[in-house]
Formats: C-alpha cells, sequence, structure tokens
C-alpha cells in the first residue's frame, strides 16, 4: 500500500506546485478537486486544502464537507484553505485594507510548534490574497504573523490542524520546502519511499499483473513520455508490446533515423513508417494554424490504425499521458476549453475498440525523466528539449510545402546542433526556429535577394506554463545567424524572439 497526501484543489494555480515540491521530498501525493473527495483510507496520512481564486465570503465558494478530515488525519490549509478552516468554524474573515500580495517577513510566536521547527525568525514568505482572517475561534492559536497579517499561520489546539496565510510551495518563500518536510514527514509521518526506483518496481509488477500475457500497441513520438512508457511496458511484458514510431514529414533533420535507431538499440520491438508524403499531400494549402494540427492528428490516426491493425490479437492501447493531464480532465472547473488539438493522441482510444493503459499517468515531468534515468534510457532522448505533436507543421507560419520543410530543418539543425557544441543546450528548457511567411531584400555578394526571414526562439521554464526568453550569447547568435544564411539556401535574415509566455506562447502557432 502506497502511503499518500491528499491535496484537496480549490482552483488555485499553485495546486501542483505544492504536489511537486511534496513530491520532491519523496513522498507520494494527490490531487483531488474538493468536490471528489476520496475514501479516507490507511494510506492517506495527511490532508492538504489548496488555495483559491474565490473568497470564503462568495455565495458560491468552494466549501466540502470536512467531517471525515478534521481532527481525524493531519490538516493544513494553504491560503484559501486556512480562511476556509477558520471561516467554517467560526472565525472572521474580511476583505484586506490593503492587497496582500508578494514578500512578507514572518515572525513566529510559537518556536515549539511542530510545523515551525527548524523555521527561522524573520523568514521571507509569499502572499496572494486579496481577504485575511479577522479573527480565529477560541480553540485556535496564532503560531506566526507578518508586519500586515496579524493570523499569518494558526494551529488548532488539542488537534492536527494547521491554517497559514503564506505560499510554502513557491520559491521566495525560502524555507517553504522545509515546512512542507515538517507537515508531511513530521507530523503525518510519512515514510520518504517514493522515489523513481520503487515507481519501476511498483509499476513493472501492477503492468505485468494488468496485462498478463495480452499484446499491447504504444505510438512513439521520439519524445520523453512516450519512449518512457516503451521501457516500461517493455520490462513487463517484452515481445507482446508493438512501438509505432512514424515519421510525419514534420521532424527535424535525420530525426526519424536517429531516434528509431535508438529505440532499437534499447531493445523495443519498433516499427518505423514512412508517411511523409501522406502528410505533405494532406497539407498542401492548410494555411490556419489549428486546421494544419486537425490535419496532421487525423493522419497520423488514419496510419497508426492502418499499422496496428496488421498486428494481431492487440487488446491494449497505451499512451504517455504524464499527471498534469488527468489533473487537467478532472480539475475543478471541469476540462479546459483551450487545450490545443493533438496535445494527446486524442481520437485513437474511441477508434480503436481497446483498452487504455497509461504507465505514467501518476507522474510530473520532472519525475518522467528521473523515472527514465533510473531505467537507464540513453540522453539523446531523455534530455530532448520538448517537441510539438504536429512538429514543423506549426513551426512553418502559413502552408507547409517540402521544400519550406527542408529550409527549416537546415537552419533548426543548425540552431540545436550550435547550442549542444557551445554548451548552451541543456541550460535551455525549449529551442526552435520559426520559418516566417514574410520575404526580405538582403545582398549577397553583387546581387541583391528577396529571401525567406526566421526567427530563432529559445526559452527556460519548468513546466511551459509560463516561460523566459534565455539571454543567449549575442557572439552566439552572431555565429548562428551567418552560419543559417550562408549554408541555407532560401534564408537572409535571422532575428530573436526576446518575449516571454506570458504574454506570448512558446510556439508561435
Amino acid at each position: 500500500m502506497q502511503e499518500k497526501i491528499l491535496i484537496l484543489d480549490f482552483g488555485s494555480q499553485y495546486t501542483q506546485l505544492i504536489a511537486r515540491r511534496i513530491r520532491e521530498l519523496n513522498v507520494y501525493c494527490e490531487i483531488h478537486p474538493f468536490h471528489k473527495i476520496p475514501d479516507m483510507g490507511a494510506d492517506i496520512k495527511g490532508v492538504i486544502l489548496s488555495g483559491s481564486p474565490f473568497s470564503v465570503r462568495d455565495k458560491n465558494a468552494p466549501d466540502p464537507d470536512l467531517g471525515k478530515i478534521k481532527g481525524k488525519f493531519p490538516l493544513l490549509g494553504v491560503c484559501y484553505g486556512a480562511q476556509l478552516i477558520s471561516h467554517k468554524y467560526g472565525g472572521e474573515v474580511k476583505p484586506s485594507n490593503h492587497r496582500e500580495y508578494g514578500r512578507a517577513i514572518l515572525e513566529i510566536k510559537d518556536t515549539a510548534d511542530l510545523f515551525l521547527k527548524g523555521i527561522s525568525d524573520q523568514t521571507q514568505v509569499w502572499m496572494s490574497h486579496g481577504d485575511t482572517i479577522a479573527s480565529i475561534p477560541e480553540n485556535f492559536k496564532i503560531i506566526a504573523s507578518t508586519a500586515d497579517v496579524k493570523v499569518g499561520a494558526f494551529k488548532i489546539e488539542n488537534e492536527p490542524t494547521w491554517g497559514i496565510q503564506f505560499h510554502p510551495e513557491v520559491y521566495h518563500s525560502t524555507e517553504g520546502l522545509q515546512m512542507l518536510r515538517n507537515f508531511v514527514v513530521g507530523i503525518c509521518f510519512c515514510k520518504q519511499d517514493w522515489t523513481p526506483a520503487s515507481f519501476v518496481e511498483t509499476t513493472i509488477q501492477e503492468l505485468k499483473k494488468k496485462l498478463g500475457n495480452d499484446k499491447v500497441i504504444l505510438g512513439l513520438s521520439g519524445g520523453v513520455d512516450s519512449s518512457v512508457a516503451g521501457v516500461l511496458l517493455h520490462r513487463a511484458v517484452g515481445a507482446n508490446l508493438a512501438c509505432i514510431f512514424v515519421d510525419n514529414g514534420l521532424l527535424r533533420m535525420n530525426e526519424f533515423e536517429k531516434v528509431l535507431a535508438s529505440y532499437k538499440n534499447m531493445g523495443l520491438n519498433v516499427i518505423g513508417v514512412d508517411a511523409k508524403q501522406r502528410f505533405w499531400n494532406e497539407l498542401k494549402g492548410a494555411v490556419e494554424p489549428e486546421k494544419k494540427r486537425k490535419i496532421i492528428g487525423r493522419v497520423f490516426i488514419e496510419v497508426f490504425d492502418e499499422e496496428a491493425h496488421k498486428i494481431k490479437e492487440v487488446k491494449w492501447l497505451a499512451q504517455g499521458t504524464i499527471y498534469p493531464d488527468v489533473i487537467e480532465s478532472v480539475s475543478v472547473n471541469g476540462p479546459s476549453a483551450t487545450i490545443k488539438s493533438h496535445h494527446n493522441v486524442g481520437g485513437l482510444p474511441a477508434k480503436m475498440n481497446l483498452k487504455i493503459v497509461e504507465p505514467l499517468n501518476l507522474l510530473f515531468k520532472d519525475e518522467v525523466r528521473r523515472v527514465g534515468k533510473t531505467l537507464g534510457i540513453p540522453d539523446i532522448i531523455l534530455g530532448r528539449h520538448p517537441f510539438p505533436g504536429p512538429g514543423l507543421g506549426i513551426r512553418i507560419l502559413g502552408d507547409v510545402t517540402p521544400e519550406k520543410i527542408r529550409i527549416l530543418q537546415e537552419a533548426d539543425n543548425i540552431f540545436i546542433e550550435g547550442l549542444k557544441e557551445h554548451n548552451l543546450y541543456d541550460k535551455v528548457w525549449q529551442a526552435a526556429v520559426i520559418l516566417l511567411p514574410v520575404q526580405s531584400v538582403g545582398v549577397m555578394g553583387d546581387e541583391r535577394t528577396y529571401e525567406n526571414a526566421v526567427v530563432l526562439r529559445a526559452v527556460s521554464s519548468t513546466d511551459g506554463m509560463t516561460a523566459d526568453w534565455v539571454h543567449l550569447p549575442y557572439e552566439f547568435l552572431s555565429l548562428v545567424s551567418n552560419k543559417i544564411i550562408n549554408n541555407v539556401k532560401g534564408i537572409n535574415r535571422v532575428v530573436y524572439d526576446i518575449s516571454s509566455k506570458p504574454p506570448a506562447t512558446i510556439e508561435w502557432e
């Protein structure tokens, strides 16, 4: 039985970050919407109530029944969660006199408190709330304050319930991780045995039990998620796993051949499918980004389905779904309406009448990489930057042609290889070249040219939700620009994208 911390989500932007911080402590945790509290079994060691964009005073504010939790399990309310506990049990929550947002200094009132054990007095924390706890019930005790927030943190006397009006999970709370350690280890007594190695061992055993001697198919993309899923399944079912790797003609230069060779060296049973021309034909004349995405997604499903039907008696379709995708589909407000098409291989399960197996659906992206390392997957795959499902199809603005793909592949290859040669690749989360639908005047030798412009894009990020442009050295950008213009026929201008997300996105389409 895997012990866990339960996080009840009230819609905060920070909820996933709480979970990731706890997992950094080698403690397993799960996020559930506040209105779908699971059975409170012995595997649950403690509960955290997240923040929320709501106010507890709102008419439709989230208000779960805590009867099976409070006083029976260690409980920590964070921001909205703290205000909810105070409000429900007789305290008063009011709008703040001024918005409490940003860094604050925490003054500890009770140095013996378990949650604050080992925390420095005057430690920095991060506030982000419009309401504040004006008064607390009689059996509540203030254990920390800030200059503007009297009830910075409280503890209910004679029961393991705490509330804090700051966010320990964010980087700006300098000892926040220690506070979370105090809660999950010192108060909940979690063993800290959730490690990549333990995940691998448990998952392989579970897959063996679940799949037995059944045949499984998996679509490989060359990316981290599908590759790690493939190796885990291969360890569990061996030759009963068939992997399909489709060349959609929109991959990076020579990537299909390189990645296919890597997969075969890893012992995977991989079927490589050259479908370039089919994708190019279908994309002819398509300009609008969403239309291109839908065409690429549809053709992939058709090709995958045809190849899968050549394999007899398949019962399972494996997917590299990871935990953020799962959380998204059961979030407080339901699935996001803005997810791009082809985010995952949507459409396959219903069409193929197969049972689904998702060996990574408990993991965040950084955990997938750590599991991959434990499995011995090579760096050529594990260290790859994220690459969009539609590939270069959404990095060519406007219509897609074989000639434009050639131009973009050659320019992209110079940029990516340059980053590797100058030891910059691992300092960048994602890098790309974008081919613009504009031509500009240039001079080469004694001739004027009228050719394409490309954009270099390099960002730093942890999960792609937010991203900042990377300050690549000018000397490096100069080298790459010169090399692209001198070596790629059809390009005479290179520019660098210095926009962050938000407001810009990482990809241009």
